[in-house]
């Protein structure tokens, strides 16, 4: 398994819900994992229930067998800050650039500086090693920007690299390069069986592909249990209404110990019985398109009441379960 693990989906496709779930899974049995947020939304500190992240890598979970969860949401402001001191020394001088809103310019309007910020203090995680030799962490996990920007927000340091000919600037992107270009790093996208989300998902991947960069795995997201197969589809489709009517005051619904007519709930069961065949059917229909994509696919259930801390470990288990980790 990659050592950085990017996850990216389309909007309203529960990526940080799955990029938390995969920090917590790749963790297990004592190994230490890095959750890096860099939308600046706070996702990750409400799906572990806790305070407001700041911009310092702090534990906020322990997963089974040991393991630990560190998280960090990068600030473009510090990271770029910590980029003057480490290359330039500037120290004092870089936080007074700060104050008079040089640092702000920079990060919002100087074309790829927030990204290779972004993507640079990830990276700088994956390669750092203790006094030992050893990787700090086993893992870094990043909470990425959805499918219609990944490519350019990873490919950026290219775009940096090719205006920068020499220096530190130039050095930086080149080595943030090698990571992302490297077999240390998967970009996984996540998706839900609806056309859109699937469609963007195939282009995000050719557009990956074509920058070269490794793509990982595709996860289904919020994948709802399946109550009739195609079979039993095809039963309800030919089972005359009177049979239908039979078979439910049999069962003592709608009959005359409820006081009703069995009769009336046939439509009903009827529709809702072609609006699943519907959403089988395009679910289906989805799944095929995502399949000629050959990768490997990974499906996540759909929690109904909501997503929470207990519900996260359950889907970092069901993804240890599909050996994501």
């Amino acid at each position: 398994m990659s050592r950085f693990q990017v996850v990216s989906g389309k909007g309203g496709t529960g990526k940080t819900t799955v990029a938390a779930a995969l920090s917590l899974a790749l963790a297990t049995e004592g190994k230490r994992t890095l959750l890096v947020e860099v939308e600046g939304r706070q996702g990750i500190a409400q799906l572990f229930e806790t305070e407001v992240l700041p911009y310092e890598e702090r534990k906020i979970a322990v997963a089974p067998g040991g393991g630990e969860v560190f998280a960090l949401a990068i600030d473009p402001e510090q990271a770029l800050l910590d980029y003057l001191q480490m290359f330039y020394k500037l120290g004092s001088a870089g936080r007074a650039l700060k104050k008079l809103g040089a640092i702000d310019f920079a990060t919002t309007v100087a074309p790829g500086i927030r990204d290779v910020l972004l993507t640079g203090k990830a990276c700088e995680a994956v390669r750092r090693k203790d006094k030992s030799g050893r990787f700090v962490y086993d893992h870094v996990v990043m909470d990425a920007p959805p499918t219609g920007r990944i490519t350019r927000f990873l490919n950026v340091n290219d775009e940096v690299a090719g205006l920068a000919k020499i220096g530190p600037i130039h050095n930086q992107a080149q080595a943030v390069m090698r990571v992302l270009k490297s077999p240390e790093t998967a970009v996984h996208l996540v998706t839900l069986l609806e056309e859109m989300p699937v469609q963007e998902t195939a282009d995000g991947i050719a557009e990956l592909r074509a920058a070269k960069l490794p793509v990982g795995r595709i996860i289904v997201n919020m994948v709802r249990p399946e109550v009739l197969d195609e079979a039993e589809l095809e039963l309800v489709r030919a089972a005359p209404r009177s049979a239908l009517a039979r078979s439910l005051s049999a069962a003592g619904l709608g009959g005359a110990r409820r006081g009703g007519n069995a009769e009336k709930l046939v439509d009903p069961l009827l529709t809702q019985a072609e609006e699943y065949a519907e959403r089988y059917a395009l679910e289906h229909e989805q799944r095929s398109v995502l399949s000629e994509l050959q990768l490997p696919l990974h499906e996540l259930p759909l929690f109904t009441e909501g997503m929470d801390l207990a519900g996260l470990y359950e889907l970092a288990n069901e993804l240890r379960k599909q050996r994501m980790s």
